[in-house]
């Protein structure tokens, strides 16, 4: 183990990690290695300068080599997941918009975690509504089965996320495991559509991505929002091409900041969450979570954007988003 001090000195000295040495340090923390102090002086330097390519790769691989990897069968599986840490303070839209693509037939294994920088992450709106983690690998694919989704709580499967979550919530701000959620999905699916809360960030995960054998979607509203917002103009980033979007160009209308706040509380957003999976949200509302979904279909089935929009609409109109998202709560309880 290196000493964190010494790794300290070597990052305040503006110096980087190598891929090699940046995987080192996080097998360290996945094993316990570090106190909370040290591992709080890590993360806070990465709050003052970039993250390079060589480092987010090797943190990556780090996380996978200690992860509780989970055969879930042959099916293509796909992810639904943002980094988080845009502190838009948004309602649950990815973890809806995976209920409306496994409504729509696709298998989604979601990987997810309790909100850092937010009231309420997609681990904290499972749990209130009686979802039982697990790690079990029968058990989550007795969920594909029953409901074509299961859920990865983060923590259950990363034990460096585990080790280093009780100094996230202390220090309550987007750090580098934020960048890492969508990358470290123990089940390792084949399709993913990954939000992220900066462009630089697009760029690095779009170059990391590429070099690997996924089918993905990268998607970043250039207001700042880890999804797709419809507030703006927004980039998709996938294996073929890097495109500017606008909302019209979609045939779709742009929304205020205003209508896709999420709740203050996790009792408020899971008023926010049931209201839209039973058919009662609002124009907006409706239009932001379709619109994500249809991306994580496109990608998963390969349709058009109007076919897989169609697709997410009707899965959420005639209640089998609403299905699925029952489904999964009771076998979760098995």
């Amino acid at each position: 183990m290196t000493e964190m001090r010494n790794i300290i000195n070597h990052l305040t000295a503006h110096k980087t990690l190598s891929s090699v040495e940046a995987q080192a340090i996080l097998s360290d923390i996945a094993q316990g290695k570090y106190s909370e102090v040290e591992m709080a002086s890590f993360l806070t330097v990465y709050l003052m300068r970039s993250i390079t390519v060589e480092e987010l790769s090797g943190f990556r691989d780090a996380l996978l080599q200690h992860c509780h990897r989970v055969d879930l069968g042959a099916e293509p599986l796909i992810d639904l997941c943002g980094t988080g840490g845009d502190g838009k303070d948004t309602f649950n839209i990815s973890t809806l918009a995976s209920f409306i693509t496994a409504g729509a037939g696709a298998k989604v294994a979601k990987h997810g975690n309790n909100g850092v920088s937010s009231a309420c992450g997609s681990s904290n709106i499972l749990e209130y509504f009686g979802y039982q983690f697990t790690n079990e690998q029968d058990n989550l694919r007795r969920q594909i089965d029953k409901a074509n989704i299961c859920f990865l709580h983060a923590p259950l499967f990363n034990p460096a996320m585990k080790n280093v979550a009780p100094v996230r919530k202390m220090l309550r701000v987007k750090t580098f495991f934020n960048m890492l959620g969508p990358m470290v999905n123990p089940a390792f699916p084949q399709k993913q559509l990954v939000g992220v809360f900066s462009l630089d960030l697009a760029r690095l995960y779009g170059y990391i991505y590429q070099q690997t054998t996924k089918d993905f979607v990268i998607v970043h509203s250039l207001d700042g929002y880890d999804e797709i917002s419809l507030t703006g103009g927004f980039k998709t980033i996938t294996n073929l091409s890097e495109q500017l979007n606008q909302p019209e160009d979609l045939g779709l209308t742009r929304v205020s900041e205003a209508s896709i706040k999420g709740g203050a509380t996790v009792e408020e957003s899971a008023k926010i969450f049931m209201n839209i999976m039973e058919g009662k949200g609002t124009l907006e509302q409706n239009q932001v979570v379709l619109t994500n979904a249809a991306f994580a279909l496109k990608c998963y089935f390969g349709h058009s954007f109007d076919d897989s929009y169609a697709l997410a609409k009707e899965s959420l109109t005639s209640g089998k988003a609403l299905k699925s998202f029952n489904n999964l709560i009771e076998v979760s309880k098995k």
